[in-house]
């Protein structure tokens, strides 16, 4: 009897663990850490950067910030996500809608706590956040275009924060052309992938936003439209990706954007040719492991760091 609500205990901490999609926290985590080291927050010792008790504060509230985001997703897309992932809402809904909400509620309530424990700037900044994810999971996605640059911009907004301590907080930390060039193309291009990937998912997802009633831009424009707003978009990468590799100093970094380049001409090619849920899928993979891989090309902006340790000494 014991071993069989273990067992039950296990899968419902596993259904929680699939609807958070905790397998992307950690990867959200690396990408935080590694832009403060390697583009934020340049002038301290990596070490410094890494050990600074306040940045963790900021980072694990961003994460359970982004988890609860999930959360609260999940609670408003049940519906289509009967249609669109019936595996995946299966598991899901092995944990009640009660308790998501009470896990939502919680996190965010630990959030403040942490956020608290930073500064009042903090406690503004990630109740907006919170109130922001909530709009948009209850209200703005269901609408086309704002509710893809909304959900783009949401991904991005956990970076800003980190700026925004970094600049408050570090008395050696300065603003000149070079620095808010590099992180305004970094962030432009990064926007525009995940831009890009939301449309992707709104295509992958066209079944179930029909349902739903969700006027998305594949809905409401159709499928060809929504396309050649990709392509569009796609060409518009080009700008940030010139701007890293010819006018801004990103070390050998400049190596992942030319096979980024690459990635992106296949991933045209296939658009055009996509037609079905999973030609959208695999789309939708191929933009995902690119910013994934994004994440971890960041230590080749100076991979001494990596290979002797000068920045954690000097």
């Amino acid at each position: 009897m014991a071993s069989r609500k273990a067992k039950l205990v296990l899968v419902k901490i596993f259904s929680l663990f699939s609807v958070v999609r905790g397998y992307n926290i950690p990867v959200i985590v690396l990408a935080q850490y590694l832009s403060a080291v390697f583009i934020l927050d340049k002038e301290r010792r990596a070490l410094d950067v890494i050990l600074d008790l306040n940045l963790f504060f900021i980072v694990l509230a961003s994460s359970l910030t982004i988890a609860s985001g999930y959360i609260i997703n999940n609670f408003y897309d049940a519906q289509k996500d009967l249609i669109n992932r019936p595996k995946k809402s299966m598991l899901d809904r092995l944990v009640s809608q009660g308790t998501k909400l009470q896990v939502y509620f919680v996190l965010n309530f630990i959030v403040v706590l942490l956020a608290l424990l930073v500064s009042w700037r903090a406690v503004i900044f990630f109740a907006a956040y919170i109130f922001l994810i909530w709009f948009y999971s209850h209200k703005l996605k269901r609408y086309p275009l704002i509710g893809n640059l909304t959900a783009a911009f949401l991904a991005v907004l956990p970076f800003f924060g980190i700026l925004m301590y970094v600049s408050k907080f570090n008395e050696n930390f300065y603003y000149d052309s070079e620095r808010l060039g590099t992180i305004f193309a970094h962030a432009t291009f990064l926007y525009l992938l995940i831009l890009v990937r939301e449309i992707i998912k709104d295509l992958e997802n066209l079944a179930g936003d029909l349902s739903a009633n969700y006027r998305t831009i594949p809905v409401m424009l159709g499928e060809t439209a929504a396309k050649r707003i990709i392509a569009g978009l796609i060409f518009l990468t080009i700008i940030p990706v010139y701007l890293l590799i010819d006018v801004y100093d990103v070390g050998y970094m400049d190596v992942y954007f030319y096979a980024g380049m690459l990635v992106i001409i296949y991933f045209l090619y296939r658009l055009w040719d996509a037609d079905g849920k999973m030609d959208y899928l695999l789309l939708h993979n191929l933009l995902k492991g690119l910013i994934v891989a994004g994440v971890f090309c960041i230590v080749l902006i100076e991979p001494e760091v990596l290979v002797n340790g000068r920045v954690l000494l000097v």
